[in-house]
Protein backbone atom coordinates (compact mmCIF):
# COMPACT_ATOMS: atom_id res chain seq x y z
CA UNK A 1 0.00 0.00 0.00
CA UNK A 2 1.35 3.66 -1.21
CA UNK A 3 1.02 6.38 1.50
CA UNK A 4 1.14 10.06 0.02
CA UNK A 5 3.64 12.16 2.91
CA UNK A 6 2.46 14.08 4.77
CA UNK A 7 1.46 17.94 3.73
CA UNK A 8 4.52 20.01 5.08
CA UNK A 9 5.14 20.30 8.52
CA UNK A 10 5.78 24.12 10.35
CA UNK A 11 7.39 25.21 13.48
CA UNK A 12 7.80 28.61 14.30
CA UNK A 13 9.63 30.44 17.21
CA UNK A 14 11.31 34.31 17.96
CA UNK A 15 15.16 34.47 18.23
CA UNK A 16 15.80 35.49 21.70
CA UNK A 17 19.14 36.92 23.16
CA UNK A 18 20.48 33.26 24.44
CA UNK A 19 19.85 32.64 20.46
CA UNK A 20 22.76 34.74 19.58
CA UNK A 21 26.28 35.26 19.75
CA UNK A 22 27.11 39.09 21.60
CA UNK A 23 26.58 40.86 18.36
CA UNK A 24 23.08 39.58 18.00
CA UNK A 25 23.61 37.11 15.14
CA UNK A 26 21.77 34.05 15.43
CA UNK A 27 23.92 31.07 16.07
CA UNK A 28 23.91 28.36 12.77
CA UNK A 29 23.58 25.86 15.55
CA UNK A 30 20.42 27.12 16.57
CA UNK A 31 19.30 26.96 13.21
CA UNK A 32 20.25 23.36 12.78
CA UNK A 33 18.77 22.40 15.85
CA UNK A 34 15.13 23.50 14.64
CA UNK A 35 16.02 21.87 11.11
CA UNK A 36 16.23 18.63 12.96
CA UNK A 37 13.42 19.06 14.66
CA UNK A 38 11.10 19.79 11.83
CA UNK A 39 12.79 16.99 10.14
CA UNK A 40 11.97 14.57 12.90
CA UNK A 41 8.96 15.37 13.92
CA UNK A 42 7.37 14.96 9.76
CA UNK A 43 9.79 12.08 9.41
CA UNK A 44 8.06 10.10 12.66
CA UNK A 45 4.93 11.23 11.59
CA UNK A 46 5.24 9.47 8.44
CA UNK A 47 6.80 6.25 9.29
CA UNK A 48 4.64 5.76 11.72
CA UNK A 49 1.00 6.00 9.10
CA UNK A 50 1.23 2.37 8.95
CA UNK A 51 0.33 -0.24 11.28
CA UNK A 52 3.65 -2.33 13.10
CA UNK A 53 6.44 -0.89 15.82
CA UNK A 54 6.00 2.07 16.85
CA UNK A 55 9.59 4.20 15.97
CA UNK A 56 11.02 7.23 16.16
CA UNK A 57 12.72 8.83 13.14
CA UNK A 58 16.59 8.89 13.93
CA UNK A 59 18.70 11.56 11.94
CA UNK A 60 21.57 9.68 9.90
CA UNK A 61 23.00 12.60 7.69
CA UNK A 62 22.70 16.06 6.40
CA UNK A 63 23.41 17.37 3.03
CA UNK A 64 25.67 20.26 2.48
CA UNK A 65 23.37 23.48 4.25
CA UNK A 66 24.57 27.10 3.05
CA UNK A 67 23.20 29.79 5.26
CA UNK A 68 22.42 32.28 2.77
CA UNK A 69 21.20 35.11 4.93
CA UNK A 70 21.83 36.05 8.93
CA UNK A 71 19.28 35.83 11.14
CA UNK A 72 19.09 38.34 14.11
CA UNK A 73 17.29 38.99 17.69
CA UNK A 74 13.23 39.64 17.41
CA UNK A 75 13.05 37.91 13.97
CA UNK A 76 10.89 35.08 13.88
CA UNK A 77 12.31 31.50 12.04
CA UNK A 78 9.81 29.66 10.45
CA UNK A 79 11.32 26.49 9.88
CA UNK A 80 9.08 24.12 7.25
CA UNK A 81 9.63 20.07 5.98
CA UNK A 82 8.38 18.30 3.77
CA UNK A 83 9.56 14.50 2.79
CA UNK A 84 10.75 13.89 -0.67
CA UNK A 85 11.89 10.24 -0.81
CA UNK A 86 11.38 7.03 0.82
CA UNK A 87 13.67 3.89 0.87
CA UNK A 88 12.95 0.47 2.54
CA UNK A 89 14.73 1.97 5.53
CA UNK A 90 15.35 5.82 5.36
CA UNK A 91 13.40 8.87 4.47
CA UNK A 92 15.04 12.04 2.68
CA UNK A 93 13.03 15.46 4.16
CA UNK A 94 13.86 18.42 2.64
CA UNK A 95 13.63 22.09 4.95
CA UNK A 96 13.48 25.39 4.41
CA UNK A 97 13.91 28.30 6.71
CA UNK A 98 12.35 31.74 6.82
CA UNK A 99 13.27 34.70 9.05
CA UNK A 100 10.41 37.14 9.41
CA UNK A 101 11.20 40.66 11.03
CA UNK A 102 7.77 41.07 12.87
CA UNK A 103 7.53 45.00 12.96
CA UNK A 104 8.15 45.19 9.19
CA UNK A 105 6.50 42.16 7.61
CA UNK A 106 9.76 41.44 5.07
CA UNK A 107 10.92 37.72 4.85
CA UNK A 108 13.80 35.79 3.33
CA UNK A 109 14.67 32.58 2.77
CA UNK A 110 18.09 32.37 5.27
CA UNK A 111 18.20 27.81 4.69
CA UNK A 112 17.29 25.16 2.86
CA UNK A 113 19.02 21.57 3.74
CA UNK A 114 18.42 18.15 2.81
CA UNK A 115 18.52 15.35 5.82
CA UNK A 116 18.37 11.73 5.97
CA UNK A 117 16.49 9.79 8.70
CA UNK A 118 16.34 5.82 9.90
CA UNK A 119 13.64 4.74 12.00
CA UNK A 120 14.18 2.75 15.07
CA UNK A 121 11.72 0.90 16.97
CA UNK A 122 10.30 1.77 20.44
CA UNK A 123 10.15 -1.99 21.57
CA UNK A 124 13.59 -2.78 20.20
CA UNK A 125 16.15 0.46 20.22
CA UNK A 126 18.72 -1.95 17.34
CA UNK A 127 15.91 -3.01 14.86
CA UNK A 128 15.46 -0.52 12.05
CA UNK A 129 11.83 -0.42 10.46
CA UNK A 130 10.00 -0.29 7.13
CA UNK A 131 9.27 2.94 6.08
CA UNK A 132 6.18 3.46 4.70
CA UNK A 133 6.26 3.59 0.78
CA UNK A 134 5.21 7.16 -0.38
CA UNK A 135 3.03 8.00 -3.40
CA UNK A 136 5.40 10.50 -6.01
CA UNK A 137 3.66 12.94 -8.20
CA UNK A 138 5.59 11.80 -10.90
CA UNK A 139 8.02 9.11 -11.92
CA UNK A 140 11.16 11.15 -12.62
CA UNK A 141 10.94 12.33 -8.58
CA UNK A 142 11.42 8.96 -7.77
CA UNK A 143 14.31 8.13 -10.14
CA UNK A 144 15.91 11.25 -9.02
CA UNK A 145 15.23 10.63 -5.27
CA UNK A 146 16.84 7.02 -5.66
CA UNK A 147 19.77 8.77 -7.17
CA UNK A 148 20.72 10.89 -4.36
CA UNK A 149 19.52 8.44 -2.00
CA UNK A 150 22.68 5.97 -3.38
CA UNK A 151 24.83 9.10 -3.49
CA UNK A 152 24.61 9.71 0.35
CA UNK A 153 24.80 6.18 0.69
CA UNK A 154 28.48 5.81 -0.97
CA UNK A 155 29.50 9.14 1.01
CA UNK A 156 28.86 7.68 4.21
CA UNK A 157 30.74 4.85 3.56
CA UNK A 158 33.93 6.49 2.23
CA UNK A 159 33.50 8.82 5.01
CA UNK A 160 33.43 6.15 7.75
CA UNK A 161 37.31 5.16 6.29
CA UNK A 162 38.25 8.26 7.90
CA UNK A 163 36.98 7.84 11.54
CA UNK A 164 40.24 6.48 13.21
CA UNK A 165 41.26 10.52 12.79
CA UNK A 166 42.59 11.82 16.17
CA UNK A 167 42.87 15.62 17.47
CA UNK A 168 46.35 15.74 19.57
CA UNK A 169 47.50 18.60 21.43
CA UNK A 170 50.30 20.93 20.65
CA UNK A 171 51.99 22.75 23.37
CA UNK A 172 52.75 26.34 22.72
CA UNK A 173 51.30 26.81 19.37
CA UNK A 174 52.62 29.30 16.99
CA UNK A 175 49.24 31.98 16.10
CA UNK A 176 47.36 30.90 12.99
CA UNK A 177 48.79 27.54 13.02
CA UNK A 178 46.24 24.77 13.73
CA UNK A 179 47.18 23.89 16.81
CA UNK A 180 46.30 27.49 18.20
CA UNK A 181 42.47 27.40 17.47
CA UNK A 182 41.46 24.06 17.97
CA UNK A 183 39.21 23.39 21.07
CA UNK A 184 37.12 20.95 22.29
CA UNK A 185 34.11 20.91 24.22
CA UNK A 186 32.97 18.16 26.98
CA UNK A 187 29.28 17.10 27.34
CA UNK A 188 27.35 14.95 29.63
CA UNK A 189 24.23 13.55 27.54
CA UNK A 190 21.31 14.01 29.91
CA UNK A 191 17.75 13.56 29.30
CA UNK A 192 16.71 16.68 27.99
CA UNK A 193 19.19 15.62 24.92
CA UNK A 194 17.37 12.60 24.07
CA UNK A 195 14.57 11.21 21.89
CA UNK A 196 12.08 8.80 23.25
CA UNK A 197 14.69 5.96 22.61
CA UNK A 198 17.00 7.47 24.96
CA UNK A 199 19.72 8.67 22.42
CA UNK A 200 20.63 12.64 21.68
CA UNK A 201 18.78 14.20 19.48
CA UNK A 202 20.81 14.72 16.00
CA UNK A 203 19.68 18.93 15.85
CA UNK A 204 21.62 18.73 19.66
CA UNK A 205 25.08 17.17 18.61
CA UNK A 206 25.18 19.90 15.67
CA UNK A 207 24.39 23.21 17.82
CA UNK A 208 27.27 21.81 19.78
CA UNK A 209 28.92 20.89 16.81
CA UNK A 210 28.60 24.84 15.64
CA UNK A 211 29.71 26.03 18.96
CA UNK A 212 32.99 24.77 18.70
CA UNK A 213 33.66 25.31 15.24
CA UNK A 214 32.63 28.83 16.14
CA UNK A 215 35.31 28.94 18.63
CA UNK A 216 37.41 27.85 16.41
CA UNK A 217 36.85 30.60 13.84
CA UNK A 218 36.84 33.48 16.64
CA UNK A 219 40.32 31.85 18.10
CA UNK A 220 41.74 31.95 14.42
CA UNK A 221 40.18 35.85 13.38
CA UNK A 222 39.57 37.42 16.53
CA UNK A 223 36.52 39.09 15.37
CA UNK A 224 32.51 38.55 15.09
CA UNK A 225 32.55 35.15 12.82
CA UNK A 226 28.85 33.73 11.49
CA UNK A 227 28.31 30.10 10.35
CA UNK A 228 28.57 30.45 6.32
CA UNK A 229 27.85 26.60 5.45
CA UNK A 230 28.06 22.97 6.46
CA UNK A 231 29.10 20.07 4.57
CA UNK A 232 27.50 16.71 5.17
CA UNK A 233 27.01 15.82 8.37
CA UNK A 234 27.32 12.48 8.88
CA UNK A 235 26.17 10.07 11.95
CA UNK A 236 28.13 7.48 12.23
CA UNK A 237 26.51 5.72 15.62
CA UNK A 238 23.82 6.41 18.43
CA UNK A 239 25.03 8.40 21.45
CA UNK A 240 23.23 7.23 24.43
CA UNK A 241 21.99 8.90 27.57
CA UNK A 242 24.81 9.38 29.82
CA UNK A 243 27.76 9.04 27.74
CA UNK A 244 30.04 11.83 28.00
CA UNK A 245 30.72 13.37 24.61
CA UNK A 246 33.59 15.14 23.02
CA UNK A 247 33.42 17.76 20.48
CA UNK A 248 36.41 18.72 18.67
CA UNK A 249 37.16 21.43 15.96
CA UNK A 250 40.41 22.41 14.05
CA UNK A 251 40.67 24.43 10.97
CA UNK A 252 41.57 22.79 8.17
CA UNK A 253 41.54 25.57 5.56
CA UNK A 254 41.42 28.92 5.06
CA UNK A 255 40.86 31.25 1.74
CA UNK A 256 40.73 35.04 1.68
CA UNK A 257 36.97 34.84 1.98
CA UNK A 258 36.23 31.67 4.55
CA UNK A 259 37.97 28.79 6.83
CA UNK A 260 36.79 25.52 6.81
CA UNK A 261 37.33 23.25 10.24
CA UNK A 262 36.39 20.11 11.00
CA UNK A 263 34.46 18.61 13.69
CA UNK A 264 33.90 15.24 15.18
CA UNK A 265 32.01 13.86 17.92
CA UNK A 266 33.44 10.93 20.05
CA UNK A 267 31.17 9.54 22.77
CA UNK A 268 32.30 7.64 25.76
CA UNK A 269 29.96 5.23 27.64
CA UNK A 270 30.18 5.93 31.56
CA UNK A 271 28.16 3.14 32.44
CA UNK A 272 29.16 0.74 29.74
CA UNK A 273 32.87 1.50 29.71
CA UNK A 274 33.88 -2.00 28.26
CA UNK A 275 32.28 -0.62 25.10
CA UNK A 276 34.36 1.75 25.03
CA UNK A 277 34.80 4.97 23.34
CA UNK A 278 33.87 5.34 19.48
CA UNK A 279 33.20 8.21 16.58
CA UNK A 280 29.93 8.91 16.49
CA UNK A 281 29.99 12.18 14.38
CA UNK A 282 31.82 14.10 11.44
CA UNK A 283 31.66 17.33 9.73
CA UNK A 284 32.69 20.37 8.14
CA UNK A 285 31.69 23.94 8.56
CA UNK A 286 32.61 27.20 6.67
CA UNK A 287 32.61 30.29 8.33
CA UNK A 288 33.00 34.12 7.45
CA UNK A 289 34.67 36.53 9.54
CA UNK A 290 32.30 40.57 9.59
CA UNK A 291 33.58 43.71 10.89
CA UNK A 292 30.76 45.56 13.51
CA UNK A 293 28.69 46.52 10.20
CA UNK A 294 28.63 42.47 9.37
CA UNK A 295 30.16 42.99 6.02
CA UNK A 296 33.08 40.34 5.28
CA UNK A 297 36.44 40.66 6.46
CA UNK A 298 39.78 38.99 4.94
CA UNK A 299 41.12 35.68 6.75
CA UNK A 300 44.41 35.61 8.57
CA UNK A 301 45.95 32.90 6.33
CA UNK A 302 46.22 29.71 8.31
CA UNK A 303 50.08 28.46 8.53
CA UNK A 304 50.91 25.40 7.13
CA UNK A 305 54.05 23.91 7.56
CA UNK A 306 55.63 22.59 4.19
CA UNK A 307 55.63 18.83 3.88
CA UNK A 308 56.08 17.01 6.86
CA UNK A 309 58.63 14.37 7.41
CA UNK A 310 58.28 11.16 9.21
CA UNK A 311 59.01 12.36 12.27
CA UNK A 312 56.62 15.33 12.53
CA UNK A 313 53.77 15.67 14.63
CA UNK A 314 50.78 14.05 13.88
CA UNK A 315 48.07 17.03 13.39
CA UNK A 316 50.93 18.80 10.87
CA UNK A 317 51.17 15.53 8.45
CA UNK A 318 47.07 15.30 8.46
CA UNK A 319 46.45 18.79 8.01
CA UNK A 320 49.12 18.96 5.12
CA UNK A 321 47.34 16.19 3.23
CA UNK A 322 44.12 17.97 4.10
CA UNK A 323 45.17 21.27 2.97
CA UNK A 324 46.42 20.19 -0.29
CA UNK A 325 43.08 18.85 -1.08
CA UNK A 326 40.17 21.20 0.86
CA UNK A 327 36.52 18.80 1.23
CA UNK A 328 34.68 21.64 1.00
CA UNK A 329 34.10 24.71 -0.79
CA UNK A 330 36.28 27.50 1.42
CA UNK A 331 38.21 28.08 -1.10
CA UNK A 332 35.47 29.91 -3.49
Amino acid sequence: MLYLFSPCSTISRIMRPDDANIVGNVHGGTILKMIEEAGCIIGTRHCNSQPGDRCVAALARVERTDFLHPMFIGEVAHVSAEITYTSKHSVEVQVNVLAENILTGAKKVTNKATLWYVPFSLQDVDKIVDVPPMEYSRPEHEDEGKKRYEAQKLERLETKERNGEVMTSVPLPEAYTVGFSQSSLIHLVGPSDCTLLGFVHGGVTMKLMDEVAGIVAARHCKTNIVTASVDAINFHRKIKKGCVITVSGRMTFTSNKSMEIEVFVDSDPLVEAEKGKYRAVTAFFTFISLDKDNRPLAIPPLKVRPAPVATSHPADIYIYRIYQTPLSRASQ
